[in-house]
């Protein structure tokens, strides 16, 4: 039988949701601006897909926002969920588009340092971002909040991928290898819409979970405790 959550514990986790939100928008305004800036500079297709994401996971957040100001915010789950998943879909149908005309030669991919400057940040504030967010969805049992995390997780993979992509670019001249990098988040992209869609939103932190279970102690084995 799931426990129910107690009112204030309720209120807490719906303010931090808030302040999460809050951080997450203000941060990726900034990502999105610098990212696409750099991008169109250096005409890569993979960092403009990587702000444009920026800009999908502000709507996002925006998305949870609303929700978390209504009354009854569990009412608009399911809206909620699915939108972040057509956001999925927006960036990928852009990312393949513009990562053929790269590959078939219409654009050439000059080298970014500001774009592998943003790229290496955000490897370093998303992964903690998400992390708080997804364990606040899975106490608050919100579909919507742990799709949201898991669109942060998503932009980690970008970063990830997208600095790979730059730093061959700039290293070894491998141009080709931006529009591959810009790929793979397409393909990313569209995996997690997909489940955001279906409402299939597994925790991106299934072993540090797990870790995280095994360390709380057993009511048994508390000293001077009887286990029933």
């Amino acid at each position: 039988m799931t426990a129910v959550i107690p009112a204030h514990r309720r209120a807490t986790l719906h303010r931090r949701v808030r302040i999460i939100v809050g951080v997450t928008i203000t941060y990726n305004v900034l990502e999105a601006v610098v990212a696409i800036w750099a991008g169109a500079l250096a005409s890569s297709t993979a960092l403009i897909g990587f702000g444009l994401d920026s800009v999908i996971e502000v709507l996002s957040a925006l998305a949870i926002a609303w929700q978390f100001t209504r009354k009854d915010p569990e009412r608009w789950e399911t809206g909620t969920v699915r939108a972040v998943g057509i956001a999925f879909f927006a960036l990928a149908a852009y990312v393949v588009v513009d990562s053929v005309l790269s590959l078939t030669g219409a654009r050439e991919v000059d080298s970014s340092p500001l774009g592998i400057g943003i790229a290496t940040l955000s490897l370093i504030v998303m992964p903690a971002l998400a992390w708080i967010e997804h364990r606040t969805g899975r106490e608050l049992r919100s579909k919507s909040v742990m799709a949201d995390a898991r669109q942060l997780v998503l932009c980690v993979y970008l970063s990830g991928t997208v600095l790979i992509g730059l730093l061959l670019n700039t290293l070894v001249g491998w141009d080709w290898a931006d529009s591959v990098a810009a790929l793979v988040v397409a393909y990313l992209a569209i995996r997690e819409g997909l489940e955001a869609w279906r409402g299939e939103v597994e925790s991106p932190f299934e072993v540090l979970e797990e870790m995280d279970e095994d360390d709380e102690p057993n009511p048994g084995d508390i000293p001077g405790r009887l286990s029933t």
